[in-house]
């Protein structure tokens, strides 16, 4: 990656240019992604999918991008069942918040007890800007580095 990939002022460019990352900013990290533990977030095991050079859509691409995301929602959804017991994976993409508009992807562990409030697209109440209830960046940490150990 070349530091003309990426966007100043751009929070994820931003990101990926410092080194070294904290533990939750780095699940994993392969030629194209960087996948990273959701700030905001109220759910362990939230994850942020995102490319490594600054792109807005999923046309902007390359094969070889597009090639290796596939294995790696593979990958992070089985450590994902190992490390919080959820059944299934949400995956999305939306990339319209404020500040945001960098390409990312959300892979969400659903539990098999999760409330039928939060299930579906209501799983956002997970992400708050209620600063009290997101997770502690200790937590992160132990959240990212299981995470990582369990990547098959």
């Amino acid at each position: 990656m070349r530091t003309s990939d990426l966007a100043p002022g751009c929070s994820p460019c931003d990101q990926q240019a410092t080194s070294p990352r904290p533990p939750r900013e780095e699940v994993l990290a392969t030629n194209h992604w960087r996948v990273a533990h959701a700030f905001n977030s109220a759910l362990p095991g939230w994850l942020i999918l995102l490319p490594t050079r600054h792109i807005a859509y999923f046309a902007e691409l390359t094969a070889a991008e597009a090639q290796e995301l596939g294995g790696v929602i593979r990958r992070l959804s089985a450590a994902l069942e190992v490390v919080t017991g959820c059944v299934k994976t949400y995956l999305m993409q939306f990339s319209e918040a404020e500040g945001f508009g960098h390409l990312h992807l959300h892979l969400v562990p659903r539990s098999p007890t999760e409330p039928r409030e939060a299930m579906g697209p209501a799983v956002f109440t997970y992400l708050t800007s209620e600063q009290a209830q997101w997770i502690l960046a200790e937590e992160l940490a132990e959240i990212a580095n299981s995470i990582r150990a369990a990547i098959p």
